[in-house]
């Protein structure tokens, strides 16, 4: 590796985001919200995104949050949709995603924890 060549590692985010209703524009307008905050809070750069994995709450199945994604962009990077354990008392109408990309060695991972979401992680206070 040459001197002028930043040696980069592998990074992965989380986050999560409330979805006002089952349909296939609240779910995307949340996963997009969701998306654009992660990008923005962590300066990512789209080309080095590796992939992201979403999750949804058993409510929700209107809609791929993948689709969103795809819409902002993210045409080339692995996409996969999967199911919440249904857990009792467990929050619903949750979007999730986990986020691989790569970043300098010094950079320290933003989660985002949007709407009522930001409940769930209540240590990490710069969520919301």
């Amino acid at each position: 590796m040459s001197p002028s060549q930043t040696p980069e590692r592998l990074f992965a985010v989380r986050g999560a985001n409330t979805v006002v209703s089952n349909d296939a524009d609240a779910i995307g307008d949340a996963t997009r919200s969701l998306l654009e905050a992660i990008i923005a809070r962590n300066a990512l750069n789209q080309e080095r995104i590796v992939s992201c994995i979403f999750t949804t709450t058993d409510d929700l199945d209107a809609e791929f949050p993948a689709v969103a994604a795809r819409e902002m962009g993210l045409d080339r990077v692995p996409l996969l949709c999967a199911r919440e354990i249904d857990v009792p008392g467990a929050m619903s109408s949750l979007v999730r995603v986990l986020v691989h990309y790569y970043g300098a060695p010094d950079h320290t991972p933003e989660p985002v924890y949007l709407g009522d979401a930001a409940s769930l992680r209540t240590d990490l206070g710069g969520s919301a």
